[in-house]
């Protein structure tokens, strides 16, 4: 059986972590030849892991694209500003790519990346792994098998835990705009790819309100230090405090992402002088920390999406009222229930819990891309030109919590054409 070669640009924690271990698991599907990652510890532990040779690790996408193409597939898990500029060199190159989301930080660049797709004869996908996942994929199927008749409201709810929050979004590498992207960009444009899959139409108008209220510095309690280390007194009380989440026996996410040196004394250097050891008031983030989306598709369905950070658990909840019934689900449980207006039956779907992240979605969308590279085939599910209408929504969505409007999407989409 033919075997897929692989490079990975951007060795971080959704490279390294969630997509390349298919290939340990499926070694004669695929294997990666070539890595491209600017932190030195990171590009070594991963050729080190996957058998690479030093020819073949490069100090970022730059030095990679240097080279003739050295391998089928490129996996770029670069960094959120770092992704439509390598994207478009990787089809210069001829490779079959996996991009992680968002497709751009820039709006005008989403459009022009999805144009430039349209026409590539390679597979070139993005990183929506909830379309692949067995819980969302059946709530589709359910939903065009008319089990509902026609889909009329769509609640969708976010409830990111705490630990989420506070590592990623307050002191991680996702807590600046400037850095990264706003938030409803970065993380929620797959949610949003969601509801509109289950819409069945473009969006036509966007509002959204929010903001950051809570991890802001006048919210800090009195005399709280730049870092909790340096002698915070409410360290007893505080459910943010950084030893709690990085000092314990538990060295997986999202202790793993502070460092490479995981001993306890590497572990207690990285909180005493990087980010991650800072007070939660006190980073200089600026991304919100709670936002909710209305939208109004193009076929007259109406949707809300909700971002709640401060929740006990990680769960996507949803609620989709049709001419002829509803369903209820919640990704945390694994089930959906059905229920008919006629007879007024409930019908119960449970699925199969997945050991992998993301309720499969990390492994489906590597299965998938492997099989569409093995193939020859340009893959659809997420295609770049699928993939946009959620990133409009998204960009449409922050221009109306920053500028108090009501944005027409079209409209937005000519301003960026003009």
């Amino acid at each position: 059986m033919k075997k897929a070669t692989a490079v990975l640009a951007g060795a971080g924690d959704r490279g390294a972590q969630c997509y390349a271990p298919y290939a340990k698991e499926n070694p004669w599907k695929l294997g990666f030849i070539g890595v491209a990652e600017p932190d030195r510890a990171k590009r070594e532990a991963f050729a080190t892991e996957y058998g690479i040779a030093p020819g073949r690790c490069f100090n970022g996408f730059d030095e990679l694209f240097e080279q003739p193409r050295l391998a089928e597939a490129l996996l770029l898990c670069t960094g959120d500003r770092l992704h439509a500029a390598p994207a478009r060199r990787a089809m210069e190159k001829g490779y079959h790519i996996l991009l992680e989301k968002p497709m751009s930080t820039d709006a005008a660049e989403c459009l022009e990346l999805a144009e430039a797709a349209k026409g590539y004869d390679k597979t070139f996908i993005l990183c929506f792994v909830l379309r692949y996942t067995e819980f969302f994929s059946s709530i589709k199927a359910a939903i065009d098998s008319g089990a509902i008749g026609a889909v009329n409201a769509i609640l969708h709810l976010e409830n990111i835990p705490l630990i989420d929050q506070v590592h990623a979004f307050t002191r991680g590498v996702f807590s600046e705009t400037a850095s990264a992207c706003p938030i409803i960009i970065g993380h929620c444009c797959h949610d949003l790819d969601i509801i509109s899959w289950y819409a069945g139409a473009k969006c036509a108008r966007v509002a959204s309100f929010g903001g950051l209220t809570h991890f802001r510095s006048e919210n800090a309690p009195p005399g709280a230090p730049e870092r909790c280390l340096d002698g915070c007194a409410h360290s007893g009380d505080c459910p943010y405090y950084a030893p709690n989440y990085y000092l314990t026996e538990d060295i997986g996410w999202p202790t793993s992402t502070i460092g490479t040196d995981m001993s306890f004394e590497g572990r207690l250097e990285a909180l005493r002088t990087g980010p991650y050891g800072r007070c939660v008031y006190r980073c200089g983030n600026d991304v919100a920390d709670n936002q909710t989306v209305i939208m109004e598709f193009e076929n007259g369905v109406t949707a809300t999406f909700a971002l709640y950070p401060f929740a006990s658990a990680n769960a996507r909840t949803m609620k989709i009222m049709g001419t002829k019934g509803e369903i209820r689900a919640n990704m945390a449980s694994n089930e959906f229930e059905i229920y008919s207006h006629l007879t007024g039956s409930r019908q119960l779907v449970k699925i199969k819990p997945s050991r992998y992240k993301y309720g499969g979605g990390d492994h489906g969308i590597m299965q998938y891309f492997t099989d569409c590279v093995l193939n020859g085939a340009r893959g659809s599910l997420t295609s770049m030109e699928s993939s946009l209408e959620s990133h409009l929504i998204a960009f449409a969505a922050e221009k109306s919590r920053l500028e108090g409007v009501c944005v027409d999407v079209r409209d937005y989409v000519k301003s960026l054409t003009r």
